[in-house]
């Protein structure tokens, strides 16, 4: 995300990507602009124009996500400065597989979204509740394929040791099973919160207990109370103004249903 938006300090495409690709002469389309004495990194045909990055930005903040999906990610932008600050890893997988094949499609070259679209996609079907050994197999070859069309793309910069874990992971989901059977995120969410509740940090633990038993003594006389805003009946943060259906129990969420409700 850093590369293709050019946020300084997050991009791989620096200058000494660039005098890199000098050295070895390769992508000679990359090579630093030099007039007279100066030398200037245009800007790569992977990367987004200062426009399309407005244009990416503000599509990223009209987007709204179910309560328990994701953060609030509008926070995290800065649409002005163009800049992403306090995204969770959690967030940064719902960005790539759900928000970057979306929001970049027609805002860079074909040859460049066709390969981030795949990678979207191969962690779309890893991370998938249900997950067969032969679509395993299938992933360890068409992943190869995938970063093999990056290397056409993005500079030797881009290639660090979290790229080559990509493929590990496919090896261990053979080992382990599905991969969120045994993700950290749930885990790291609950630590969140036992840390925020804190008030004596001489003694954590005992604290950490207080605050828990105060906790489940709330939630506990919260089933028996009415008429009072409790964690089981505060309303959704984004609320489209549906209705429940009550006859059928896999349309028991709240929803808004498209078309004539009378003809059914």
């Amino acid at each position: 995300m850093g590369t293709i938006l050019d946020i300084e300090g997050k991009t791989k495409n620096t200058i000494k990507a660039r005098l890199d690709l000098e050295r070895m002469g390769i992508r000679r389309g990359l090579w630093m602009n030099r007039d007279s004495d100066k030398a200037r990194r245009n800007l790569a045909f992977f990367s987004m124009k200062p426009n399309d990055k407005k244009d990416f930005q503000k599509f990223v903040s009209s987007v709204k996500f179910p309560d328990g999906y994701a953060s609030n990610i509008v926070r995290c932008i800065n649409v002005d400065g163009g800049k992403f600050a306090g995204l969770k890893s959690h967030d940064c997988h719902v960005f790539m597989q759900r928000l970057l094949p979306v929001g970049i499609r027609h805002l860079l070259p074909e040859d460049v979204v066709k390969p981030i679209m795949l990678l979207s996609r191969f962690f779309s079907q890893l991370t998938a509740k249900t997950l067969r050994k032969i679509d395993i197999h299938q992933l360890c070859h068409d992943i190869v394929q995938v970063l093999c069309k990056f290397e056409m793309i993005f500079p030797p910069a881009f290639f660090t040791s979290m790229i080559h874990v990509i493929v590990r992971l496919l090896e261990e989901a053979l080992l382990a099973g599905p991969v969120n059977c045994h993700w950290m995120y749930p885990i790291e969410r609950l630590l969140g919160e036992l840390k925020k509740i804190v008030r004596n940090r001489a003694k954590p633990e005992g604290s950490i207990i207080e605050a828990w038993v105060q906790y489940e003594f709330v939630t506990f006389c919260g089933m028996y109370l009415k008429d009072v805003e409790m964690t089981f009946n505060l309303p959704q943060r984004n609320n489209d103004g549906g209705v429940r259906n009550e006859k059928l129990s896999v349309f028991a969420q709240s929803a808004r249903p498209f078309g004539d409700p009378a003809r059914g």
